[in-house]
């Protein structure tokens, strides 16, 4: 009986062994030098970005902001966005910063919406129009500009514009205070722009030109609000 139990034992033994030399050469045996396992919540690194394969564009959802593959003109930014195409390098990090406070943060976005603001209000100071004025400033802004049309109807003046194009808007700055983002965009526009007095006499700009306008506007909101829009903080025009 124990001869009997023996062999069986022996018999098994083998057939275990036959079954880990076929599984080892089938799978392989672990070095220590293979790759870890894929995390589909890891960025890539720089070099491991360049030799990954292409993933499907099914799987893929480009962030607001995210470089658009094959663009050789678009420059590296922070973590995996380029934000070369819509603003200097020094506000790059700004831009990531309010990306990550507000996921919804576009910067193509952002700027047409600026271009938008910019536009109107250029023309509704220049036609006194408060009403139009008052939603797209911050109060110390609407105040000034208040203050400047109604200084300039005591004086009897006009302004007459003519809004040509905006030929460029790029992003100058951008910051995240607390939860406050705040962008600065530089414009330059083309405007025909004359100043009349009471005796509808020219007094500044001239209504037959062209005039280039170069304006640095810096426009602000809170990104944990649900009020998407944002409101002129800040003016400078260059000279």
């Amino acid at each position: 009986m124990s001869d009997a139990f023996d062999i069986t034992t022996v018999i098994f033994a083998l057939l275990a062994l036959f079954v880990l030399f076929k599984l080892r050469s089938v799978l392989g045996a672990r070095t220590g030098s293979e790759r870890p396992p894929f995390n589909p919540f890891n960025r890539p690194k720089p070099d491991e970005a360049k030799a990954a394969p292409p993933v499907p564009s099914g799987n893929v959802i480009n962030l607001p902001g995210a470089a658009t593959p094959g663009n050789a003109n678009e420059k590296p930014a922070a973590g995996a966005n380029s934000w070369g195409d819509f603003a200097e390098t020094t506000a790059w990090q700004g831009l990531e910063n309010i990306t990550g406070a507000d996921a919804s943060f576009s910067a193509p976005g952002f700027l047409t919406g600026a271009k938008s603001a910019y536009e109107t209000i250029v023309c509704a100071f220049a036609a006194g129009d408060l009403k139009t004025l008052a939603p797209l400033l911050a109060t110390d802004v609407y105040d000034g500009f208040q203050g400047a049309i109604a200084a300039r109807e005591t004086r009897g003046e006009k302004i007459e514009t003519t809004f040509v194009s905006i030929e460029k808007a790029f992003i100058n700055d951008a910051q995240l205070r607390g939860s406050t983002a705040q962008i600065t965009v530089r414009f330059l526009s083309k405007l025909i722009t004359a100043t009349r007095d009471r005796e509808k006499k020219v007094i500044d700009g001239n209504p037959e030109k062209v005039a280039d306008i170069t304006d640095v506007w810096t426009f602000a909101r809170d990104a944990k609000s649900r009020d998407p829009n944002w409101k002129l903080i800040a003016t400078e025009t260059a000279h």
